[in-house]
C-alpha cells in the first residue's frame, strides 16, 4: 500500500496559521497559505501531508462542533477543496485527523441534550447518567475524555452516532478527496465502529488508509485485517531518544528486533507503523535529546528502521519546544519554512529511502551492538542496505565479515570497499547499500 512507501509531514494547521487559540467566529482563510509549503515539501522529499484538526471547534480542534464544516478561523469548505487538490496536483497525498472517540460540548447533538436532558432524541450518543451531574452543573452526568469534562466521550455502540461518523469519513472523501485518517485516540475506540469504518471508507476509495493513535502495548489488537493499517510506534519513539539519551542503543535495537526481527515471536514484521521523533503532543526532538549533534541519529533511526517516517512542522530545521511550556509551546505559528544543514539530511534520507526498496520492505537484523554503537541491516531478497550510528565524541571503527565486499555509500553517493572495517563519524550515521 501507498504509504510504506511513503514519507509523511505533519501540521497542526491552527497553529501553523496562527489562527486564535479560541474560536473568535470570524472568518479567515488561513489554511490557504499551507500551500505555500509545497515547494518546500516536495523537496523534503514528502508524499503525505497529515492534517490535525481541521473542522469547526471551539479551542484547539480535538473540542469539534461540526465535523463537516472548515473551522472558521481556518477557512472555508471550497479552501480545503483546493487546498487537498492543489496537493494531489503536487503529487501530495493529505490526510485528515478524525477525532471520533470526542466531541466538545458545543456539539449539535450534546446541545440538544443539556437543553432537553433525557428527551433528547441524542441523550444515547453519550454515556449519560441523568442520576448525577457534571462539573458544568448540567443537571446530569457524562463521561469526559480521561476525566476532561470540555471533551464528551460519543457512545460509539449506537448505531446512529456511528452512521454520522462514518457519513462524515465518506463525505470528507467525496467532497475533499482525502486519502487516509489518522484516528484520534484509537486505542479508546469501539473495534466493532472501526471495522464498519474500514469496510465503508475502503468501499469508498479502494486505497483509503487508516492509521490510529496508540501508546504502548500489544498494537496488533487495532491493526489487522479488517481494521486499521497501522498505528503510531510510541514504543520506538521513547526507545530512540531513550537509548541516544543514556547511551544505550540496546533499548532501541531490542524494540526494534521484538518488533519487526525474524524470530517466530516477533510482533510486526511485515506492518509499517507510523515512525517519528516527535508530533504535537511531546516535546520537539531538539529539545528531547541531551546533545544536539545526536539530531542526525534521531533522523537517521526513523528513515533506516521498519515504518512509515513522518516529520513533524518546523523540527525538520530545529525548532524548539517543550511539553512543559504547554500545547501552545508545540504548536506555534510559522510564517514560512526554513532550511539548514540537518533539513538537508532529511531530504537526503527520504531520497536514499525511496530509491532503495530495502528501506521501506527488507526485514530487520541486529548486526552489530553496543552502548553507543549500532549496526542493523535491512535485507529484501538480494538488496541488502546496512546502518551504523555512533554516539561517540570520536570517530569509531565497525568491523566484521559483513563488511567484505563492494558497497555504495548512499549519503556520499560513492562505492567503497571497506575490507571489513568502516569508521563512523562521532554523533554520525552511515548507510551501505551492498552490491551483489
Amino acid at each position: 500500500m501507498w504509504p510504506s512507501e511513503t514519507v509523511f509531514y505533519q501540521i497542526y494547521p491552527i497553529g501553523l496559521t496562527g489562527a486564535p487559540r479560541v474560536n473568535d467566529g470570524i472568518p479567515c482563510g488561513r489554511l490557504k497559505k499551507t500551500a505555500d509549503w509545497i515547494p518546500h515539501l516536495k523537496k523534503l522529499g514528502v508524499g503525505c501531508v497529515l492534517f490535525n484538526p481541521l473542522f469547526e471547534s471551539v479551542s484547539h480542534g480535538y473540542d469539534q462542533t461540526d465535523m463537516r464544516r472548515v473551522d472558521v478561523r481556518l477557512g472555508t469548505n471550497e479552501d480545503l477543496k483546493e487546498l487537498v487538490a492543489a496537493f494531489h496536483e503536487a503529487g501530495i497525498r493529505v490526510m485528515f485527523d478524525a477525532v471520533f472517540n470526542h466531541v466538545g460540548r458545543a456539539f449539535f447533538a450534546f446541545s440538544d441534550v443539556k437543553e432537553k436532558k433525557w428527551d433528547s432524541p441524542y441523550a444515547g450518543w453519550f454515556n449519560i447518567s441523568f442520576d448525577g451531574n457534571s462539573p458544568y452543573d448540567d443537571g446530569f452526568w457524562y463521561e469526559g475524555w480521561e476525566g476532561h469534562y470540555e471533551l464528551v466521550r460519543l457512545n460509539l455502540k449506537n448505531p446512529d452516532v456511528r452512521r454520522y461518523l462514518i457519513d462524515s469519513a465518506k463525505f470528507w472523501i467525496s467532497e475533499f478527496g482525502v486519502d487516509g485518517l489518522r484516528l484520534d485516540v484509537a486505542y479508546l475506540l469501539d473495534h466493532d465502529f472501526i471495522r464498519q469504518l474500514r469496510w465503508e471508507t475502503r468501499e469508498a476509495k479502494a486505497d483509503f488508509f487508516l492509521m490510529g493513535e496508540t501508546l504502548f502495548g500489544d498494537y496488533n489488537l487495532l491493526m489487522k485485517d479488517g481494521m486499521l493499517d497501522s498505528v503510531t510506534n510510541y514504543e520506538c519513539y521513547k526507545g530512540i531518544y531513550s537509548s541516544i539519551n543514556s547511551a544505550n542503543f540496546f533499548e532501541i535495537s531490542y524494540s526494534l528486533h521484538r518488533q519487526f526481527g525474524s524470530d517466530p515471536w516477533c510482533l510486526y514484521r511485515g506492518r509499517h507503523l507510523l515512525s517519528f521523533v516527535d508530533n504535537h503532543d511531546v516535546t520537539r526532538i531538539i529539545d528531547r535529546l541531551d546533545d544536539e549533534r545526536n539530531l542526525p541519529i534521531a533522523y537517521g533511526l526513523i528513515f533506516a528502521m521498519p515504518g512509515i517516517p513522518c516529520i513533524y512542522y518546523g523540527s525538520e530545521w530545529g525548532i524548539h519546544g517543550r511539553k512543559e511550556q504547554g500545547d501552545d509551546a508545540l504548536r506555534p505559528a510559522v510564517s514560512e519554512p526554513e532550511w539548514n544543514g540537518i533539513t538537508d539530511l532529511i531530504a537526503e534520507l527520504a531520497r536514499i529511502r525511496r530509491e532503495n526498496p530495502a528501506l521501506s520492505f527488507g526485514g530487520y537484523k541486529n548486526i552489530d551492538v553496543k552502548n553507543r554503537q549500532l549496526c542493523f541491516l535491512r535485507e529484501d531478497g538480494e538488496k541488502r542496505v546496512y546502518a551504523f550510528f555512533n554516539l561517540e565524541d570520536t570517530p569509531f571503527t565497525f568491523g566484521g565479515s559483513y563488511l567484505d565486499g563492494t558497497f555504495t555509500d548512499l549519503l556520499e553517493n560513492e562505492t567503497i570497499s571497506p575490507a571489513g572495517t568502516l569508521t563512523v563519524a562521532g554523533h554520525g550515521i552511515r548507510l551501505l547499500r551492498q552490491e551483489v
